[in-house]
């Protein structure tokens, strides 16, 4: 296995489903001029070829996938679909997938293009599993409920024809799934900040999180 040696500027972040830790990290990412990937994204890329082409779905067309893999390629709204993203729960309990998709995660964490200062991650083990040795560990949170109505907005954005009961039952399915999972699960561990992004705004949920990193780096 590839040795990767850190140094770069590393922030991880680990969250349960639409706890904001997206809108977040990009915040973060535009501010300390990171490189920002979407760890779920992947699964969800994934996912959405599973679903689209279940013949051809394999371990073999995975490891192509993930040798030419843009960041480009996951910043289709295709991929925010309800189905996709249970599919992708579900996909991510496979441990030969997950090695798979850690070259490419592990490629971003520890090797970002020289204009950036260092790289920033969300996902669901990323604070001890992908970038363990990070500078900034976060994790973010808020209530179920509170969860569901941001997904349920975002996807009637989209114009997607969904109920709010539909989206707070696949929320919590995720959520089950994700803490789980015997794979890599979403957990609190001792070293990560943790973020309520419950009764907060997207502009102060983030000057929280700076005030976090500032104080240490300007230290």
């Amino acid at each position: 296995m590839k040795k990767y040696k850190k140094n770069k500027f590393q922030v991880a972040i680990d969250s349960p489903a639409a706890a904001g830790a997206g809108t977040q990290a990009k915040l973060i990412s535009k501010h300390y001029k990171l490189l920002y990937l979407d760890s779920g994204k992947i699964y969800r890329l994934l996912a959405y070829l599973k679903i689209k082409n279940p013949k051809n779905f394999s371990y073999s067309f995975i490891s192509k996938k993930m040798r030419i893999l843009k960041m480009s390629d996951l910043q289709s709204k295709k991929l925010l679909s309800d189905s996709v993203g249970n599919m992708a729960s579900i996909i991510a309990k496979d441990v030969q997938i997950r090695k798979l998709a850690h070259n490419f995660q592990m490629e971003c964490a520890y090797n970002p293009p020289k204009k950036y200062n260092g790289s920033i991650i969300d996902g669901r083990d990323i604070t001890y599993k992908i970038m363990p040795e990070a500078d900034f560990k976060f994790f973010i949170t808020a209530s179920v409920k509170t969860r569901a109505l941001r997904r349920y907005r975002e996807l009637k954005g989209l114009n997607k024809k969904i109920s709010l009961n539909e989206v707070l039952k696949s929320i919590k399915k995720r959520d089950k799934s994700d803490y789980n999972r015997k794979v890599s699960p979403l957990k609190r561990t001792k070293d990560q900040y943790l973020i309520s992004s419950e009764n907060e705004s997207k502009r102060s949920c983030f000057l929280k999180i700076k005030q976090i990193i500032d104080k240490k780096i300007n230290a």
